[in-house]
């Protein structure tokens, strides 16, 4: 399966992206496996991460079925390491025209960070897989729903910052397609055993909560 349809099966099955910021190539299994077992299929290590690269490449060669890479990413050279780690997926905090496109050049998942209908269209123009709302804080349900409403029918935006298990449904009936999380889920220090914890607990939100739309 190419790196698009992976994502694709993962948002129609978890649209859940475990943002593993600070997480060391010494623990990546451990925390992988307390993350994959209970669904999810999206797994972001951000460079500013100690060793990024050999944790992304263990986790890449660990769950086949999932689709891994990088977040923070900031710069073409930085997509192009990415993929020699074997990365497929490319999120940043901001709109890069320049890492979108060599994202796409290299047939990569790109979801980049936007707030607003310029740097959301700017984005899909330039190769962009879907969109990161970011930060989420900045925004709310109301800002989801009016960005769609104008956005290309289909175009999955995930709001990235603040989410928790209690707060998804709300989003997802403004029209979210799936999240981003972070410290929520994994941060330094944590135990593999409290990552699963926290992992079934999204898993269970998710997929039990009721929306608008449901």
């Amino acid at each position: 399966m190419t790196p698009i349809s992976i994502f694709h099966a993962a948002m129609q099955q978890l649209p859940l992206v475990a943002i593993l910021r600070g997480l060391t190539p010494a623990e990546a299994h451990a925390v992988g496996d307390a993350i994959v077992e209970p669904g999810f299929r999206l797994l972001e290590v951000p460079l500013n991460s100690p060793q990024p690269l050999e944790s992304i490449a263990l986790l890449r060669a660990r769950f086949p079925q999932a689709l891994v890479g990088a977040g923070t990413v900031l710069s073409v050279q930085q997509v192009r390491e990415v993929h020699a780690a074997g990365g497929q997926l490319i999120v940043s905090p901001n709109f890069n025209a320049e890492v979108i496109a060599e994202a796409a050049r290299l047939g990569l998942v790109s979801l980049p960070g936007v707030m607003t209908p310029t740097e959301a269209f700017g984005a899909l123009a330039a190769g962009a897989t879907g969109l990161k709302l970011f930060p989420a804080e900045l925004a709310s349900p109301a800002v989801v729903k009016a960005l769609l409403a104008v956005l290309p029918k289909g175009t999955p935006l995930m709001p990235v910052g603040g989410i928790a298990p209690h707060n998804m449904a709300e989003w997802r009936a403004a029209g979210a397609a799936g999240f981003g999380i972070g410290s929520a889920l994994y941060k330094p220090g944590k135990s593999a055993q409290a990552v699963r914890e926290a992992a079934m607990a999204f898993v269970g939100a998710y997929t039990h909560g009721s929306t608008a739309g449901d």
